[in-house]
């Protein structure tokens, strides 16, 4: 079920990427900031999060083990 949320959280993320809905509009936030750059730097922040609790949930145990070869030396 874990699996199945974050596939859907990155799905929704890459949707949420495409922000055509924000090319023509002129709006400024804070009075100098256009609008889709404020998306952009919000939708930044958004993807620092996923990835923070991707890697901390879903990073694989095996990868965080020490690596040992035939003759038991580690690598």
């Amino acid at each position: 079920m874990k699996k199945t949320l974050f596939f859907l959280w990155l799905a929704a993320m890459v949707v949420l990427h495409q922000d055509f809905w924000l090319w023509k509009d002129k709006t400024l936030v804070f009075g100098f900031m256009p609008i889709g750059l404020a998306y952009h730097a919000g939708y930044s922040i958004l993807a620092a999060i996923s990835m923070a609790v991707l890697v901390t949930f879903a990073w694989p145990k095996e990868l965080d083990q020490p690596h040992t070869n035939d003759r038991g030396d580690r690598t």
